[in-house]
């Protein structure tokens, strides 16, 4: 139960937030908040401020325009300080993450009279390694890549050297901090990777340059604040290194995760595993050439001798059973290979069930083993270098034990990612099988075979990692919900039983200032070409009257099939996300509106979700159909193949409420804010010929409909 000291916190932290900002309360903030604070009082602490018993996790979807990023922040970090507990914001965004950071967390922080400190969190790879840098600038430009993972080798050329000096210059003169967001000039995705260290290359503390590095210093600042904000991805890399390797302890944290919705699918990526047969045959080649050149320039150093000594026949062993692979795969994918060049995406061979061919299988195994003794051997190796950073009793210069290390755990880095998918291929199936297939890959020029595997479900990763450890979860967004319930969510994401859910509505009025359309209708969707060509002919007099239109579709074909079948006129009114970047897009569009002129939107998922665009820039909203998925995605195929053998209706537990969910986002794309109105308008008639039709309009916000007959 909360006290009242805490009670009277919140109240206080929100009236003066109100009073300053001269605002009145929303009622959907005061819910939210009142339901974040019920379920955070529920919980019950041990004499070390531990949780002890099931409690402590709320689902809370909010309405466009409650105001929830206020609403959860108000509610959650007075309760944490008064329990000494961390405050974790995740997104999945940059845009809302930098709308927390810029605006919602400073402005609160300046109107509730609460004294609050925040951070923004980035993994390792955002910041610049002086280490690394000093390597590349000393002539050695290609050790970064020595153990790289199917990398194509980096020129030394003299435009990435005066990239190089550039960076170092600015460091030296304060110019800039060594993080990548901070750098004010383009650097490639290839010249940073060789810029920064993984946990394994890291020396820490015992590093030449702890003293001047960006990520030390940014993990310190976490240290001293009361709330960080994250993304899903670092919250997800975090617990899968533990918890607390990057932000604060679980035990310790209350996550609030906005944009829930987004991460059973982060989790997924995180706990897939995959690995290349070609690459690897030659990563074993650049490994053993380099442990020779180890031993060759570094002769006195016999303790690590010693450790690298079974290495090369372990890699040579490796290659040789590549060698077998190989094979057999091309076996597999071999009638696969007809389809290249048919599609933008190389096909993939997806095992039935998960089941792996009894050789295959076997193979796996032996991989593992040995997979196994090689992790060990460059794991004692490492800690030998690890040891000889403390005491330096080599007889080598520092900075060569440093490099020493960071070659040895990336190879390290390298070897435990590919045991991890041997060790998933060797693993007999459980009640809920991984999905398992070999995905063609081009690289550099070559096709080559990545055998890969993932959960078909994030539900038990998430609740090992997560909801067993962490002290309180809020998750929230304006779409939580599928259909109007939380069974998707609970399916993908695993949140406890005894998690309270609750939906706070939005306080627009949906059914005074917009109206959801759907016109008589011809075609069938099914009918690509009969269908587009409708839509085509729907474009002219739908947007008639409306400055800002965005029109969505499901597929890059219909959208440019569409887009050929418009006249010249209208052509010219139109910008097409596949001409152009997402980012240019939308500044061609809000410039022709800001001049005057009617611009037309044509756009896939990516504007379908996350994407502003208040008043005249989008005042109609025109939905090709029900963005219904394709389940050519291996782990959806497989969810649904297992559903199904489980005598389960996959098309009702998955493909319908993810339908509805990604329509009602779309929809969210016409009211941001009070002022805002117009219409959404949808050219599928299986909406009112399907009977799962009524169950995807009764989710939709409660626009004025206007639904005519087909024809």
């Amino acid at each position: 139960m909360l006290t009242q000291a805490q009670k009277q916190s919140i109240q206080q932290a929100y009236s003066a937030f109100l009073k300053n900002r001269s605002l009145k309360p929303r009622q959907g903030q005061k819910m939210m908040i009142g339901q974040i604070a019920r379920t955070l009082g529920a919980i019950e602490r041990d004499g070390d401020g531990n949780r002890i018993n099931d409690a402590g996790v709320c689902a809370i979807e909010a309405g466009t325009g409650t105001g929830k990023t206020v609403a959860y922040t108000l509610a959650v970090l007075p309760l944490a300080k008064a329990l000494g507990k961390k405050v974790v914001i995740s997104t999945a965004t940059i845009a809302l993450q930098e709308q927390i950071l810029q605006r919602d967390l400073p402005d609160i922080q300046k109107y509730s009279d609460l004294n609050i400190r925040f951070a923004l969190a980035k993994g390792r790879g955002r910041y610049l390694c002086l280490s690394k840098l000093d390597l590349n600038l000393n002539a050695n430009m290609d050790q970064d890549n020595l153990f790289g993972f199917d990398q194509s080798a980096q020129s030394d050329d003299e435009e990435r050297v005066q990239v190089f000096e550039t960076m170092a210059k600015a460091l030296l003169t304060g110019d800039w901090d060594g993080d990548r967001d901070n750098w004010q000039g383009e650097i490639d995705d290839d010249d940073w990777r060789a810029l920064t260290a993984d946990r394994n290359q890291c020396t820490g503390r015992r590093c030449q340059h702890v003293a001047q590095c960006a990520f030390i210093k940014a993990r310190e600042t976490l240290s001293t604040v009361d709330c960080v904000v994250a993304n899903h991805d670092l919250v997800m890399a975090d617990l899968a290194l533990g918890g607390g390797a990057i932000l604060p302890a679980p035990e310790d944290t209350i996550y609030v995760f906005d944009e829930a919705h987004h991460l059973p699918d982060i989790a997924l990526r995180h706990f897939a595993g995959q690995t290349r047969v070609i690459g690897g045959m030659h990563w074993f080649d650049q490994c053993m050439k380099s442990i020779q050149e180890i031993g060759s320039e570094n002769g006195g150093f016999i303790k690590l001798l010693n450790r690298l000594d079974l290495v090369p026949g372990m890699l040579l062993e490796l290659k040789q059973l590549y060698g077998q692979l190989k094979p057999i795969v091309e076996e597999l994918v071999a009638p696969l290979m007809a389809e290249l060049g048919d599609s933008m995406h190389l096909p993939y061979h997806r095992f039935e069930g998960g089941m792996i061919p009894g050789h295959l299988h076997q193979l796996a195994e032996v991989l593992r083993k040995r997979f196994s003794e090689l992790v060990d051997e460059l794991m004692a190796a490492h800690d030998v270098l690890s040891q000889s950073l403390d005491d330096n009793d080599t007889g080598l210069a520092l900075p060569v034990v440093e490099t020493l290390y960071a070659d040895v755990g990336q190879m390290l880095g390298a070897a435990e990612k590919q045991l991890a998918l041997w060790q998933a291929y060797s693993e007999e199936l459980e009640d809920i099988p991984e999905s398992r297939w070999i995905q063609l890959i081009e690289s550099g020029g070559l096709i080559d075979y990545e055998l890969c595997t993932s959960p078909l479900l994030a539900a038990r990763t998430l609740r090992y990692y997560l909801w067993s450890r962490c002290y309180g979860a809020v998750l929230t967004s304006a779409t939580l919900t599928a259909l109007g319930e939380f069974h998707r969510l609970a399916m993908h994401a695993g949140i406890p039983k005894y998690t309270e859910t609750s939906i706070v509505p939005s306080p627009f009025d949906y059914a005074a200032n917009a109206r959801f359309y759907v016109p008589g209708l011809k075609s069938d969707p099914g009918n690509h070409d009969a269908h587009s060509e409708e839509i085509a002919s729907f474009i002219p007099q739908l947007s008639e009257g409306y400055q800002g239109v965005l029109v969505l579709f499901s597929s890059r074909r219909q959208l440019q099939d569409v887009y050929d079948l418009l006249d010249a006129t209208w052509k010219s009114k139109t910008l097409c996300q596949s001409h152009m970047s997402k980012q240019k897009l939308l500044e061609e569009h809000r410039t022709a509106i800001d001049n005057g002129h009617q611009s037309i939107l044509f756009g896939l998922a990516s504007l379908a979700e996350g994407v502003d665009l208040p008043g005249e820039y989008c005042s109609h909203v025109i939905i090709a159909k029900i963005p219904f998925s394709v389940p050519s995605d291996p782990v959806d195929a497989a969810l649904a193949e297992w559903l199904e053998g489980q005598g389960r209706n996959a098309f009702m537990e998955i493909s319908l409420p993810e339908a509805s969910q990604r329509l009602v986002q779309a929809c969210g794309r016409l009211i941001r804010t009070e002022k805002d109105g117009g219409q959404v308008t949808l050219l599928d008639k299986r909406i009112v010929t399907k009977r799962y039709g009524r169950q995807i309009l009764n989710a939709l916000p409660p626009f004025h409909r206007v639904i005519e007959p087909n024809h």
